[in-house]
């Protein structure tokens, strides 16, 4: 049986029109979990759910090589990293960042957050008023240095931290923004070639096991170094992805904000009830709205002739609020993840199967501990006072924020 089509010459004019809710609106027009496209000029098939994304995560049947486009790698990814490889290659680099994931690093991960959150707060204080998404990512830059024991002056600090911003913000963005971001990754990988040169020419001595003693002398498989360039994206591939960490920091508070009763309890909770919270934060806000791959050779699944070569997104937001896998999916719901089976296919907000062998995030645990500190302190360690202003977000825009970026006024510490 055919799955659907989508008509149209091409279809990319709906894909900016629509945003976050361009994959899932023909999920439920067509009743399909999968259907074909055109965009960007060439073939897609669009699937979502959790057996799509089981079958989307099997490397035999899928690779990440040529699927993301240049303009997303001139800004967001960068070129060499390891979201572009596969086989051996991939899973030897990912051992890289996996290793960063130790208990000993990850609680030195959130003693460091705790330690730049109070820095941050004391600064707030002196502020009459600010944006909480802004200086959240300037916070989470800061930390993300610290625990990467990459050398940060004062001087440097604020555009360091708006060009890690603006590689982020180019995600999904055309014109100007993607221009921006693709400067701002120029300016960056000069900046992290530096620091590795630095590192292996003995003129700069980082602690052994933190990301930029690990990635300045990583082998390949072949044994060698990695090239300057490649080293220097993968350093980015850690500062860059915790300073994103701001914008869920920003949607935690505004869940907060929307649902005052989960503040409540955030406030008088436990460890149990944070993560609950995070998670949920994870699910149910717009971040990335799907991943791209391309068929490594011809096969069947639901109906559908995969041809070899041809691009296949996943829809990461549509999965993540389908309600085939979420009661009421569109309901702020925290403690729905009490019970949850921790599946690795039906929760994808960094990506779905297998961390050590698979393209998950392997910064999944970085997001939550320091999601957790974080929250720790907008909920027990300050207060703050917010004014009327415009708290909406837009599903067309991707990277997506509240309009009015969370503005807040009188910070006190309890």
């Amino acid at each position: 049986m055919a799955i659907p089509h989508e008509q149209g010459l091409d279809n990319t004019h709906k894909l900016l029109l629509e945003g976050f809710d361009y994959i899932p609106k023909r999920r439920w027009k067509f009743q399909s979990d999968i259907f074909r496209s055109r965009l960007l000029g060439q073939k897609v098939v669009c699937m979502g759910g959790e057996e799509a994304a089981e079958v989307f995560y099997n490397e035999e049947k899928f690779k990440r090589k040529g699927a993301a486009p240049n303009r997303i790698k001139e800004s967001l990814f960068g070129k060499g990293g390891v979201q572009g490889l596969d086989g051996a290659v991939h899973k030897h680099r990912k051992e890289l960042f996996m290793s960063l994931m130790t208990p000993e690093r990850l609680s030195e991960l959130r003693e460091t957050t705790r330690k730049q959150w109070q820095i941050a707060v004391d600064n707030w204080q002196k502020k009459r008023k600010m944006s909480l998404f802004h200086e959240s990512e300037v916070l989470m830059f800061r930390i993300a240095c610290e625990w990467a024991d990459v050398p940060l002056f004062a001087s440097e600090l604020n555009q360091r931290a708006c060009d890690m911003a603006a590689m982020i913000d180019a995600f999904g963005a055309v014109g100007p923004r993607h221009w921006k971001g693709r400067m701002a990754r120029n300016r960056s990988e000069k900046w992290t070639r530096n620091l590795i040169q630095q590192v292996r020419s003995g003129k700069r001595h980082p602690r052994e096991g933190t990301p930029l003693y690990e990635i300045a002398w990583h082998r390949d498989l072949n044994g060698k170094l990695l090239d300057l360039q490649t080293a220097a994206v993968e350093l980015l591939n850690i500062l860059r992805p915790i300073t994103a960490i701001g914008r869920y920091v920003t949607f935690g508070a505004l869940a907060m904000h929307d649902f005052p009763e989960t503040k409540a309890k955030l406030r008088t909770g436990d460890d149990e009830d944070s993560r609950m919270f995070v998670q949920e934060v994870r699910r149910y806000y717009p971040f990335g709205p799907f991943l791209g791959a391309r068929v490594r050779y011809n096969f069947k699944w639901g109906g559908h002739h995969f041809k070899k070569g041809t691009l296949v997104l996943l829809d990461v937001y549509g999965t993540n609020h389908d309600p085939n896998l979420w009661i009421d999916p569109e309901v702020f719901r925290p403690e729905r993840f009490k019970d949850w089976k921790e599946s690795p296919f039906n929760f994808i907000p960094q990506g779905g199967g297998d961390h050590d062998m698979g393209h998950r995030c392997a910064g999944e645990w970085v997001t939550i501990e320091v999601m957790k500190v974080s929250l720790e302190f907008l909920t027990k360690q300050i207060d703050y006072k917010m004014s009327q202003q415009n708290l909406n977000y837009s599903m067309v825009r991707i990277p997506t924020l509240p309009k009015s970026r969370f503005m807040i006024r009188e910070v006190t510490s309890k």
